[in-house]
């Protein structure tokens, strides 16, 4: 079973599940979840191989729905879900192969494509920082920078620094291992016809025009947003609009 951290208490609305993207963690999103747990119960999943959840030797869409639907399973069994880049692709993944389980479903910032980027040099920064020198988190962001991680990017990666054992809450090498996988997305048929809104950042080029009819084929009911000003980190650069929205999709 995944870490998971639990916000408010349970209303008649479906709990909803948020699922972090690479490298983050159910802290990373504890704001946002704080605020929309005045409505409904919010449940942030620490994915695998990322903060107190296990370790594993794979790191695939398939393994992480099955992680996914095992959480929600615990909480009730039907869960609006909302995952950012890796985590709305798991997120699509568990609607489409536990449909039941998923009422809502908002993507931030992903499409169910591969794509081309390579995430391998944030690994390598992460694997270059010498932990036995840290005394502050402030080092470790000394040494990413040396590595060419920009500012934003190194406080977000020393939020998974277990300072005091002196190791990254990151399972750097099955992350690195299944890259391919992580870029890429399954082979799946079928589809899932509930509700699902795909919510872009306006200066990001995640979700592409070219996009949208793969989208469509797997999610016949998709409704297509923008968040103005907002690049890929939408909720961090944009919380509160990026709050609104969610809170008007959950509740239309």
């Amino acid at each position: 079973m995944l870490t998971y951290i639990t916000h408010g208490a349970t209303t008649d609305a479906p709990p909803l599940l948020i699922v972090h993207g690479l490298y983050g963690s159910a802290r990373n999103w504890g704001v946002i979840a704080k605020r929309l747990s005045d409505e409904r119960q919010v449940i942030t999943v620490d994915m695998r191989n990322h903060g107190q959840s296990p370790w594993t030797e794979r790191h695939r869409y398939e393994d992480m729905a099955g992680d996914l639907a095992k959480v929600i399973d615990a909480n009730g069994g039907r869960a609006d879900v909302l995952g950012h880049s890796m985590g709305g692709k798991a997120s699509m993944m568990l609607a489409l192969t536990h449909s039941a389980a998923v009422n809502r479903l908002l993507v931030a910032d992903i499409a169910p494509v591969p794509y081309a980027h390579s995430q391998m040099q944030f690994i390598e920064a992460m694997r270059a920082v010498d932990l036995s020198k840290l005394e502050r988190r402030s080092d470790a962001e000394a040494q990413l920078a040396e590595h060419g991680v920009e500012k934003a990017l190194q406080s977000f990666f020393t939020q998974s620094l277990d300072l005091k054992d002196k190791h990254w809450r990151l399972n750097l090498d099955t992350l690195a291992a299944d890259m391919d996988q992580i870029l890429s997305f399954p082979e799946v048929s079928g589809h899932w016809d509930g509700p699902a809104l795909f919510l872009a950042g306006s200066e990001s080029d995640y979700i592409r025009p070219e996009y949208r009819p793969r989208i469509r084929e797997l999610f016949p009911n998709a409704r297509f947003a923008k968040l103005s000003g907002a690049g890929h980190w939408l909720h961090a650069e944009k919380p509160r609009e990026f709050e609104a929205t969610v809170r008007a999709f959950l509740n239309a």
